[in-house]
């Protein structure tokens, strides 16, 4: 959610903003809505002050005994407090719309943020790792698993339809082994403190972390109001909601494995075949609750926590810059993980983290109390995939695939992989 006093002060920057995102400016429109509130509010002030002078008014009649004049006096009152009643429901109202324009309206990215339209003009930031070179025609992660015998879109289908797969034996221990590996990397050596938070969320908070209302078509929504999560962000940043923290508690970090859901609304022919964009994956997340001045160091290292996933795992990766145009909505700056897989002979995204600014914080009304300062300030969030469990187990596949056809274990995942080296078809 916006300050709509910032956007009074810096309406220019503001439409700018937006105009570098792709989108049409909104100052004028958010500032006209807000000056209908404040007018608003302004008659109800003085209908407050009003009533407030004749109920005074009310006592001297009737010490001085002048029925008459007390008498109009009440009568007076009660109208006034009906006007106030009316006009508190008025003034909701208003509050209500000037709101609904404001929830729909993205974050305003950093001036580091490079300007551009689409996925076509992120910077790549760096490339670590170099792919390997295979004398053989390396195969895609399905063509694998599916030859294994350990992973099954024919049965996942029967069951639920398309977009999930069915995990057996190695491969089902292998997703199982790779989320364990990164929780402990995460606890163990980068400080996130690991939980185990609820799948099922109410509207308010989605709506904390901006995944609604613009975006409900992506959600999966039970018949009793509840809504699966997309990732475990949704929850964890939710920690928060309504707080105000200590800064000496700051910053906090969380981390959790947790299936994620997705419709995928809008992703109709992309990535049909294989594990790449299904409606229920495993991921592990990562979130940073910090103060306004510690964010911009935090997400480096969030960035950072993240990529040493994939070196410990030895996938060659690169690291892009998201563009004004290519940025989630919740973002003030983003930077892409994408790994390289060899069975498609391009790099594909497994990370994704995001500094927020008090973008979210605004929408949870979560705080924290300065040591060095007086009242209250908006919070920092900041999240990031550490990283995506189902595409990190293709990465392995594909990068670890050999000329007949089995996967050797990467040696990060030995120890949690009960001594299997290698999987091969029985």
């Amino acid at each position: 959610m916006h300050d709509i006093k910032w956007i009074r002060d810096n309406a220019q920057d503001f439409d700018r903003a937006l105009a570098n995102r792709g989108l049409a400016p909104k100052a004028a429109e958010l500032i006209a809505l807000d000056d209908d509130r404040r007018a608003h509010q302004t008659q109800l002030q003085e209908l407050q002050a009003r009533q407030n002078t004749a109920s005074k008014e009310i006592g001297k009649a009737k010490a001085a005994k002048d029925e008459v004049r007390a008498s109009a006096l009440m009568a007076e009152v009660a109208d006034v407090k009906a006007l106030i009643q009316k006009g508190e429901e008025e003034e909701r109202q208003l509050v209500a719309n000037l709101d609904a324009v404001l929830a729909v309206i993205p974050n305003v990215p950093f001036d580091s943020v490079p300007v551009g339209k689409d996925e076509h003009d992120n910077p790549e930031l760096r490339r670590v790792g170099t792919p390997r070179t295979y004398d053989f025609a390396p195969k895609q992660h399905f063509e694998l698993g599916e030859a294994l015998g350990l992973m099954d879109f024919e049965t996942a289908g029967k069951i639920s339809g398309a977009r999930f797969v069915v995990l057996k034996g190695a491969l089902a221990r292998m997703e199982r082994a790779l989320a364990q590996f990164m929780l402990d990397l995460h606890t163990g050596e980068h400080g996130y403190t690991e939980t185990n938070p609820p799948l099922l969320v109410k509207e308010h908070t989605a709506y904390g972390t901006g995944n609604l209302p613009k975006f409900e078509e992506d959600l999966f929504k039970t018949t009793t109001g509840f809504y699966l999560t997309p990732t475990a962000e949704v929850s964890m940043t939710n920690f928060v909601r309504g707080e105000i923290l200590d800064e000496k508690a700051l910053p906090l970090r969380y981390t959790a494995s947790t299936p994620c859901f997705r419709s995928e609304a809008g992703s109709a022919g992309r990535d049909t075949r294989g594990m790449i964009r299904q409606h229920q994956f495993m991921k592990v997340e990562l979130v940073s609750i910090t103060a306004p001045e510690a964010s911009e160091a935090e997400h480096e290292r969030m960035l950072g926590c993240a990529e040493e996933v994939l070196k410990r795992l030895d996938l060659p990766y690169r690291v892009i810059t998201l563009c004004t145009g290519d940025m989630g909505f919740a973002s003030r700056k983003t930077y892409d993980i994408e790994v390289w897989l060899p069975g498609q002979d391009a790099y594909r995204e497994i990370s994704s983290c995001s500094n927020c600014g008090d973008f979210q914080a605004r929408r949870m009304n979560a705080r924290y109390r300065p040591t060095e300062a007086k009242g209250t300030r908006f919070v920092h969030t900041l999240n990031g995939s550490g990283v995506a469990v189902g595409r990190c187990l293709v990465a392995v596949l594909e990068n670890y695939q050999n000329a007949d056809g089995s996967i050797t274990v990467p040696a990060a995942l030995k120890p949690y992989m009960g001594g299997i080296d290698v999987i091969a078809a029985a």
